[in-house]
């Protein structure tokens, strides 16, 4: 039995990835999308998950979902064709285990009887990085939501962006991660976020927003393990 890496601890902070077996896709339509971050709200309780009573309509029955205790508190988040990004916090003892597992396998359910398939979806155990220290954690709040513009320039890290106004609206404009939520719109996946639980780094849309716009040109993320 493999031992991971890093050990969860109660009230630490971590930035949680995964990506499909071979690199193949996880989410092939929207409603892909929307259903996974659905089960990020539904599977956050110590409540029994019945994937059959959820409709896939947009995942937003999901957040009729009636909840308990959770597991775990989450920050933020970013759904790419291949992977996702979660940035978690722990509640309790195998909080962040406990709720992972119960995700990955009800969005593996879901995903391989839409597409009559077999198999491991997702590529091993779910990989994690401890953000132990301040800048580590804020630094990861803004890099993860400009992970989208590879879908429109693969390069744009060693590249740069030739337009930011164009960039800035691609992401206005993605629904797939928690960037809307920080930017102030009001929609049923706001309920995914407990940013109570997280530093105040951004407290309005304007702080958020400027956030973002200082770091869209830095192309570095090797240290984070954001690629």
């Amino acid at each position: 039995m493999s031992i991971r890496n890093v050990k969860f601890a109660s009230g630490e902070y971590y930035h949680i990835y995964n990506r499909g077996n071979s690199k193949q896709n996880i989410f092939n339509t929207k409603d892909d999308y929307f259903h996974f971050m659905g089960l990020l709200y539904a599977c956050n309780s110590y409540n029994n998950l019945k994937t059959e009573n959820l409709t896939r309509k947009n995942g937003l029955s999901i957040y009729d979902f009636e909840r308990d205790k959770t597991l775990v508190s989450i920050g933020s988040y970013t759904l790419m064709p291949n992977h996702f990004h979660i940035i978690i916090m722990e509640k309790e003892t195998s909080g962040i285990s406990k709720f992972m597992q119960k995700l990955s396998t009800a969005y593996s359910m879901y995903f391989n009887k839409k597409n009559k398939r077999s198999g491991s979806l997702f590529e091993g155990k779910f990989k994690s990085r401890h953000l132990n220290n301040n800048r580590y954690l804020k630094y990861s709040f803004s890099y993860l939501h400009l992970n989208p513009l590879k879908i429109i320039n693969k390069k744009w890290k060693e590249e740069g962006i030739e337009n930011i106004n164009v960039a800035l609206a691609f992401l206005n404009n993605y629904k797939y991660s928690s960037y809307l939520d920080f930017m102030g719109l009001k929609r049923a996946q706001n309920n995914i976020l407990n940013i109570e639980d997280f530093p105040k780094y951004f407290p309005d849309k304007a702080s958020f927003s400027k956030e973002i716009f200082e770091w869209i040109k830095y192309q570095d993320d090797s240290e984070l393990g954001l690629a």
